[in-house]
């Protein structure tokens, strides 16, 4: 009885444990299998994003003189940086050109989706007016950035324009070349990556909701503060990291809208590359994205994007 009894355990587990072995072999089939469809997008991540920012931080650690550039680990250019007045002051010019931008985005924006999302009833005329809203895109950036020079120039239509009604007796100089001319460009170029993410984030917004706001007895004004506003956070947060890190790395519209009077980070990389100061150019480049990622990671502490991801 007892060999008898100690068969059938033995041909009772056998199926078990060739049932535990084919789960165990599915299981580590979907890994292998899940390793090889993340390998190639693994690998242009690597070979184009990693990469690239290794390098970067290498060089920035190099050393130069006038003419060429030499392999050295030493810290004078982070040194040079931080302790150069010039740096902090086109710092604090690069975040008041994001700052100023972002909220200028994220007003016209906010209307821009809040107007689609919840005026426009139909979905064919909620995609025909988004379409438009995006037509302007179509073309580069610079096309779109210079447009405006003939514009707001000393003899541009805008000026022209005041002076023939009589609003203006001389033209405004400060139309262009300057700051308002920057930061007008900024928010034409970049108010489109506001747009999307909040009319995306309010489409997902329970009608319910609102009318149980109103049902309730909160105003219309009430009901945006306390009801629509905090849920498209997600979608305003992505906004704003779209917005923030475009301005602070963009350095072609501060030279052409401010008429080189005016510098950013980006202008300043760009001259050290210009005058081939490489590892200077390098250096700035990562405090440059050394702050971004601090400023990305203040705005995620407020809010948890990856509902919307």
């Amino acid at each position: 009885m007892t060999a008898l009894s100690k068969n059938r355990r033995l041909s009772g587990s056998r199926p078990a444990s060739l049932l535990a072995q084919l789960v165990t072999g599915r299981t580590k089939n979907r890994h292998l299998m899940g390793w090889l469809l993340a390998s190639p997008l693994a690998l242009v991540l690597l070979v184009f994003l990693v990469l690239p920012i290794v390098m970067i931080a290498i060089v920035s650690f190099w050393g130069a003189t006038e003419f060429s550039i030499y392999p050295a680990f030493q810290w004078d250019n982070y040194q040079f940086l931080l302790t150069s007045p010039v740096t902090y002051k086109v710092f604090l010019n690069t975040f008041k050109y994001a700052v100023l931008t972002w909220a200028f985005t994220l007003t016209i924006g906010f209307t821009v989706a809040y107007f689609l999302a919840f005026h426009v009833r139909s979905l064919t005329w909620q995609i025909a007016l988004f379409l438009l809203c995006t037509i302007p895109f179509w073309t580069s950036n610079i096309i779109r950035m210079i447009s405006w020079i003939p514009f707001l120039g000393r003899n541009g239509i805008a000026n022209s324009t005041l002076m023939s009604m009589g609003v203006i007796d001389e033209p405004l100089d400060w139309l262009l070349y300057s700051d308002f001319s920057v930061i007008l460009a900024f928010v034409h170029l970049y108010t489109l990556f506001m747009v999307v993410p909040i009319f995306n984030t309010m489409m997902r917004i329970d009608r319910s909701l609102i009318e149980a706001a109103y049902d309730s007895g909160a105003t219309g004004w009430q009901t945006l503060t306390n009801v629509i506003i905090p849920l498209c956070k997600p979608g305003i947060m992505i906004g704003s990291i779209f917005v923030v890190t475009l301005v602070m790395g963009d350095f072609i519209t501060v030279r052409f809208m401010s008429g080189s009077q005016s510098a950013n980070v980006g202008r300043l990389i760009s001259n050290d590359i210009g005058l081939l100061q490489y590892p200077s150019a390098a250096a700035t480049a990562v405090i440059l994205l050394i702050t971004v990622l601090m400023v990305i990671g203040i705005l995620l502490r407020f809010v948890d994007i990856r509902k919307e991801l």
